[in-house]
């Protein structure tokens, strides 16, 4: 990234990948999209989001061949987006940040998706920058986030695809929340955002991002929780259940997207574990966050900017959390 912010870590340079070519991404899921290969190395670095304020990133952890087919995990949308860069009718107008579950597979369980920054935060600069506390440390409410070089800001990209994720798992029968749905002014806070997950009792938490790295910098990679134990602080008994979510989402975000695990952080598992992350170090409930491509590389802002990619990423998202949810 080329700022800083809560939750944020400045880059680290590319890290040269190292080793042979050892694992296919059809061992991520059976009868995963073939291709696409990742380097069986270990890594750590950066991330973007609620995520750039100079700690590094910490030790990356494997995709688990764990991940469900598409038979029991995915999820079909009511409708098709059209394949330009704006949001579908559906998916851009504001709706309530939760609505009564139908029935299906997830019925009673709820879901929690916070779209990553809030577009009006550019406007209130003194709110976003009071520090709050994250148990580790204190650092900024809210950033407002990255954009692609041509202007097309994180903030929209997160809040369209929490859209579509919620009309995915809603026909699945979940419950799902919204912890800002372009109904506020600026923000929440990352303290909010990881309370209103915690009070909800959520059985699964998703933070949605898109990363701001340099050219070149490719693919997605999902952030898991490390152990921590300080303040409010306390993720032990989310770690596992949490790094379950993020192998499931991670899993089917390949299949589903085609899209690769970065090539500059994560040693190509598409995973990285953190222990500086305000949202995840004071989650009590299942937790990740996934950065889904690098706003300022062309070929993934290609992606980025595309409703038909959108909603792919939103399903690929979605099936990894029936998967979870399902066991």
């Amino acid at each position: 990234m080329s700022y800083t912010g809560p939750d944020f870590d400045a880059p680290e340079p590319r890290r040269s990948r190292r080793g042979p070519l050892t694992v296919a991404l059809a061992a991520l899921v059976p009868g995963a999209l073939l291709g696409w290969a990742v380097y069986a190395v270990v890594g750590g670095g950066p991330g973007d989001d609620e995520r750039n304020d100079g700690a590094a990133g910490e030790a990356s952890a494997s995709v688990s061949s764990r991940a469900p087919s598409s038979a029991k995990a995915s999820a079909s949308p009511s409708k098709k987006p059209s394949g330009s860069a704006e949001p579908s009718a559906s998916a851009s107008s504001p709706s309530p940040a939760s609505a009564p579950a139908a029935a299906g597979p997830l019925k009673g369980k709820v879901v929690v998706i916070d779209p990553g920054h809030n577009p009006g935060n550019f406007r209130h600069a003194a709110e976003i920058n009071r520090q709050v506390d994250i148990g580790t440390n204190r650092k900024e409410c809210d950033t407002t986030g990255t954009s692609t070089n041509g202007g097309y800001t994180e903030a929209k990209f997160t809040l369209d695809v929490a859209r579509r994720m919620r009309e995915l798992l809603e026909a699945q029968g979940a419950t799902v929340k919204l912890t800002q749905d372009g109904d506020r002014p600026f923000g929440p806070c990352i303290d909010e955002r990881a309370r209103i997950g915690n009070e909800a009792k959520a059985d699964a938490v998703v933070s949605l991002h898109a990363d701001g790295s340099g050219t070149g910098n490719r693919g997605f990679h999902v952030i898991l929780p490390g152990t921590v134990q300080a303040g409010a602080a306390d993720t032990r008994a989310i770690v596992g259940p949490s790094r379950e979510l993020g192998e499931r989402i991670a899993g089917n975000f390949v299949r589903v997207t085609g899209s690769a695990p970065s090539n500059y952080v994560g040693g190509g598992t598409g995973l990285v574990t953190r222990k500086d992350l305000g949202g995840l170090n004071l989650s009590t409930v299942p937790k990740v966050f996934i950065e889904c491509g690098n706003m300022r590389d062309s070929k993934d802002a290609a992606q980025l900017t595309s409703g038909a990619w959108r909603q792919k990423a939103a399903r690929g998202i979605s099936d990894g959390i029936v998967s979870f949810l399902r066991g």
